[in-house]
């Protein structure tokens, strides 16, 4: 949930554009951030005197930059999320991450005593700032932190997206638990999935702690049920997204050959929006998608036919067992 506490930058934004000398704007935002997208294009159109379009395809992070930027506005503002290193970016776009300003010394020293000796701090883009200063009070208070840095997909040290935890995994033998400090469960189920650690939760902004294990269990005996139930299976529809941050079609081409080696029935699509609509045409039993791994993970109810993950889809043609399920990321 977006609130007045989530710095949007919009001076900053508006002196980018200026700088720029842009005669037109795009801003592209977050789904939660897009009940103020009339309000952000006013103030920013306000004080340029440029028109701002928005951009209303759905937004779920980096991966769903808009491309076609340069065919709707010189210049893009893209809210709410940090940049993909990885992949290059334009200087015609600004990344507005939309971080948290509070002071969490006082809350992070309440939990300090419930936490074990060595902890790992992680954080979505929107807290990563708030990083260091839980390290500096838990480090005062006699406990070892530590705050990985991942790969090349995550722009800070101890960051997390929902599709990708190497920051956690690049300190996992050094932690007994990890630390997150945000909302929600959407990044940290992304971790727990990750690594075989426990990963508590805490809300800088309600004084929350909790731990993610059950939720994290419930998902895990959801994603048995959908294997087993997709080893009634007799055809496979690969699915793979055509957004340039989610699309990996090795790793679809090499499950295709998988399936069919395993006697199964398998295709390939390629779309830019995967829902159920637009799965449901093409008619086959059970969908293997390659694109964003928490569209199998986190809405497989939706999809009416079990939606697997490419090693879950191992796990069906008895190439992997259960006991070696690991949770899909895209990985740089």
């Amino acid at each position: 949930m977006w609130r007045s506490f989530f710095d949007l930058r919009l001076e900053y934004a508006a002196e980018w554009i200026r700088s720029k000398n842009f005669s037109s704007v795009a801003i592209q935002l977050p789904e939660g951030l897009k009940m103020r997208a009339t309000e952000i294009a006013d103030t920013l159109s306000s004080s340029t005197g440029v028109p701002v379009t928005i951009i209303g395809t759905s937004c779920y992070g980096a991966c769903d930059l808009y491309v076609d930027h340069d065919n709707v506005a010189e210049g893009l503002i893209h809210f709410g999320h940090s940049p993909i290193p990885s992949i290059s970016n334009s200087e015609k776009i600004l990344f507005i991450e939309a971080t948290v300003n509070v002071d969490v010394s006082e809350g992070i020293e309440k939990i300090a005593s419930s936490l074990p000796e060595k902890i790992g701090l992680l954080a979505s883009v929107q807290y990563v700032n708030l990083l260091p200063s839980a390290k500096n009070v838990l480090e005062r208070l006699g406990k070892k932190v530590y705050i990985g840095k991942g790969d090349t997909r995550l722009c800070y040290a101890g960051q997390i997206l929902g599709c990708n935890c190497s920051s956690a995994e690049s300190v996992f033998n050094e932690v007994d638990c990890f630390l997150f400090i945000g909302e929600g469960d959407f990044h940290p189920l992304g971790a727990a999935f990750g690594v075989k650690k426990e990963i508590k939760v805490y809300n800088p902004l309600t004084y929350e702690l909790r731990s993610i294990e059950e939720v994290r269990d419930r998902l895990l005996r959801k994603r048995f049920a959908a294997i087993e139930t997709a080893k009634e299976g007799n055809s496979f529809l690969v699915v793979v997204s055509s957004k340039a941050g989610q699309r990996r079609d090795a790793i679809a081409n090499d499950i295709l050959n998988k399936l069919t080696s395993a006697g199964k029935k398998a295709y390939k699509v390629i779309l830019e929006e995967i829902t159920p609509d637009s799965l449901l045409p093409y008619g086959t039993d059970v969908y293997v998608n390659t694109a964003c791994p928490r569209l199998a993970t986190d809405d497989s109810v939706r999809f009416g036919k079990p939606i697997l993950t490419p090693q879950e889809a191992e796990i069906v043609i008895g190439i992997r067992k259960w006991e070696d399920h690991e949770f899909d990321q895209i990985r740089d």
